[in-house]
């Protein structure tokens, strides 16, 4: 059975969301990152940065949100979350993956953590408002390809991808430009919302709708 480690809301939302589409077993374990818990030595025992979420698969223990989604989708194929190995449309596939964990996710940490980058605390403000920025275009070229693909990410059929979207729309909620608000992003975001396994990932973690 997986052990997903998880924070409401945190970037355990996307595998968690996956978990429920994939009908597998598995158990959440509840990290009170209130209290520092995923500084202690048992939680940094399995991820040295001290980040959320964990997976344990077995002895298997997996960090970083995208290759736990990643992993999931290639032990449950039957699950169709991602493109056949060695296509065209995997090749995509990552593409995308990578632009919304490496550039969108990580602008959150800008935009949320504006403090932690620069030492002169002035600058903060300055910080996020220009993260706040790109994350606006960064949302816009997800709404273009959708435009061009949708409703879903690779285009008729739902991947991990659009679950990963969902969870980067919610913590977009709090912009001015909210990424629910755009055309094809939006209607993206209410078919995701409908599906059984969003509102139930949603439920367990406790987070009221809407849900971006």
């Amino acid at each position: 059975m997986y052990k997903l480690h998880y924070y409401p809301g945190n970037a355990n939302l996307a595998p968690h969301m996956l978990l429920e589409e994939l009908s597998v077993d598995y158990e959440l374990v509840y990290v009170d990152r209130d209290n520092q818990a995923h500084k202690s030595a048992d939680y940094l025992a399995l991820n040295p940065t001290g980040r959320i979420p964990v997976l344990e698969d077995g002895a298997m223990v997996i960090s970083e949100t995208a290759a736990i989604c990643l992993h999931l989708a290639d032990r449950h194929p039957e699950g169709r979350m991602a493109p056949d190995v060695a296509t065209p449309e995997r090749a995509k596939f990552y593409q995308w993956l990578m632009f919304l964990t490496n550039t969108v996710q990580t602008e959150f940490l800008v935009y949320f953590y504006s403090d932690r980058y620069s030492t002169d605390a002035d600058d903060s403000a300055g910080i996020k408002t220009a993260a706040e920025a790109r994350l606006n275009d960064y949302f816009r070229i997800i709404d273009a390809q959708l435009g061009k693909k949708g409703p879903y990410m690779m285009g008729k059929a739902v991947s991990l991808l659009d679950f990963y979207v969902l969870m980067l729309s919610r913590w977009g909620r709090l912009l001015e430009n909210k990424p629910r608000d755009m055309k094809y992003l939006g209607k993206n975001v209410k078919l995701m919302s409908k599906r059984p396994s969003v509102i139930s990932a949603f439920e367990q973690e406790k987070l009221e709708p809407p849900y971006a």
